[in-house]
């Protein structure tokens, strides 16, 4: 299936300085920036053909690909100054590379690469910021077995906070930590039929237009993931997760556990 990505926004608290105009799919995680650490979790499951809607910073991931460097994470042997790959991340990959504009919604730039889906009645979409373990093989076929227009990964609240219940006199009656409470997040890892299409108007958004339209119809399925899910929204959140890296801590790199391993 076709996975389309989502990497034009400003990512904005992501910048360390006014000069800084690296997109926040660029930012790195280990020897490799989110984007890449994204497409290798659906290529892990075989989905390779990649279509990038592009936006602010859209050189730095252009560069990035047409300078790929094998070496960078795989192992090679260099033998007579020729070097020669033991394994390779993307010679299987098939990139589109599609400008959608600098400030549009995540619904306008899916509508201005409808065209490059071929008319495939379910494809993947995700933010490409945003690392996961969820079973997304799993996603696809419960989805697949649905009378559904879309699907969405949902995740418990991520908020270190706690809610207050307070009574009339200004007395406390309770504290919650919002990850206890009863709610879901969006998760992203959409996977979507043709018809979302149908309820995205022009400047519009995936989920506040497209899926609030289709849940109202009873049409939007939700995936429930309770194990790792991590946005990096934050140049905190991006640092913990290079941490992790650094301590050899990646469970989104599904990619590693069947022996296909990212040199550290």
């Amino acid at each position: 299936m076709k996975v389309v990505l989502f990497c034009g926004g400003y990512g904005m608290r992501m910048r360390s300085g006014a000069a800084d105009d690296v997109p926040k799919p660029m930012a790195m995680v280990g020897p490799r920036p989110l984007i890449w650490h994204v497409m290798r979790y659906y290529a892990h499951f075989g989905h390779t053909e990649f279509i990038l809607c592009l936006g602010y910073g859209a050189h730095h991931i252009k560069d990035f690909f047409l300078n790929y460097e094998e070496t960078t994470s795989n192992d090679f042997v260099l033998r007579g100054g020729r070097t020669e790959l033991l394994s390779t991340d993307i010679s299987d990959w098939t990139i589109t590379f599609a400008q959608t504009g600098i400030e549009s919604p995540i619904g306008e730039r899916l509508r201005r690469v409808r065209h490059h889906l071929d008319g495939d009645e379910m494809f993947l979409a995700n933010y490409a910021d945003v690392l996961t373990d969820a079973p997304l093989p799993e996603m696809i076929d419960r989805f697949a077995r649905r009378d559904a227009g879309a699907s969405m990964m949902v995740v418990p609240p991520q908020s270190s906070f706690h809610c207050v219940e307070l009574g009339e006199d200004g007395l406390v009656g309770g504290i919650t930590a919002v990850s206890e409470l009863p709610l879901w997040e969006n998760g992203g890892y959409f996977v979507l039929r043709q018809e979302v299409f149908d309820h995205i108007p022009e400047n519009g958004d995936l989920v506040a237009d497209g899926c609030a339209q289709l849940a109202k119809q009873g049409r939007l399925v939700a995936h429930q993931h309770r194990g790792f899910w991590k946005p990096t929204d934050t140049v905190k959140e991006r640092a913990a997760l290079d941490a992790a890296y650094a301590r050899g801590e990646r469970p989104w790199a599904v990619w590693e556990r069947d022996g296909a391993g990212v040199s550290a």
